[in-house]
């Protein structure tokens, strides 16, 4: 099957091209300008662990009574990556998820939250993306970064949902942009130090051993269906797609700032 693999790794690579050298971290010079990123960037954090836990329902027994599903493998190939995104540490040694760890980077810096906080609260409520949007005030490209998630969830194929975990979210992170955040850590640590913590946290879980595990589930789920992997290849290029898109919208949002600085 790793020709399958190969073959959505080279389809894919200009679209990774196009994300890792984006932009957008050119403009991203000083806090304020991080502060922009963090907003936008936290929708992308929740419905990543969202995609997540869809797939934790899909492939294991999570209700009572309790049966087994299909394959051990992949039951366990999933748990194990939930277990890492779901509950691990931070910087005390305190269990949180990397959303819950996202936003105590955000808090630290002084980013607003209110609009992330307020989807959820909503959404909690009303179980209504739209008018939890709308209340919240989520920015365009946010909005339809999570909606294109949300449609591969409700589309119930797991192989789809395991490619665009897989291919569309890990590995991501440039050089510049760790080296740019580096740079404002230098100067200001406490305002920084739990996101700069956050990004080598991803880097060391997600980017490598969650990675692997990953590549293993989506493999295991389209098997050797060339329509399961043909869908799974248009999947990963459309959630590509969507996160130029996502960081198209913070380029803008921080040009805008710095004009009407100027």
């Amino acid at each position: 099957m790793s020709h399958y693999i190969n073959r959505i790794q080279e389809k894919i690579e200009p679209l990774r091209q196009q994300i890792i050298n984006h932009k957008v971290y050119s403009v991203i010079n000083d806090l304020d300008d991080l502060k922009v990123f963090m907003q936008y960037h936290v929708y992308a954090v929740w419905d990543f662990m969202s995609l997540l836990k869809s797939l934790q329902n899909n492939l294991t027994c999570t209700k009572v009574p309790w049966f087994p599903t299909a394959s051990a493998d992949t039951r366990y190939l999933i748990n194990e990556i939930v277990v890492g995104e779901e509950s691990d540490v931070d910087m005390d040694g305190n269990r949180k998820s990397h959303f819950e760890l996202y936003l105590d980077a955000m808090h630290q810096a002084e980013a607003d939250t209110s609009h992330i906080e307020k989807f959820i609260e909503v959404l909690k409520e009303s179980e209504n993306f739209d008018s939890a949007f709308v209340v919240a005030g989520t920015p365009k490209a946010a909005r339809s970064f999570v909606n294109f998630t949300f449609d591969i969830i409700k589309s119930q194929k797991s192989y789809l949902q395991a490619a665009i975990f897989t291919f569309g979210r890990e590995d991501l992170i440039p050089g510049m942009f760790l080296s740019i955040i580096n740079d404002i850590h230098l100067s200001i640590p406490e305002r920084i130090s739990i996101f700069k913590y956050y990004l080598e946290r991803h880097i060391e879980v997600d980017g490598d051993h969650h990675s692997h595990l990953a590549l293993e589930m989506t493999a295991n789920l389209c098997g050797d269906n060339e329509t399961f992997w043909q869908e799974a290849e248009n999947a990963t290029i459309e959630s590509l797609k969507k996160r130029i898109e996502l960081w198209d919208g913070v380029y803008e949002s921080i040009n805008a700032k710095k004009v009407s600085l100027s």
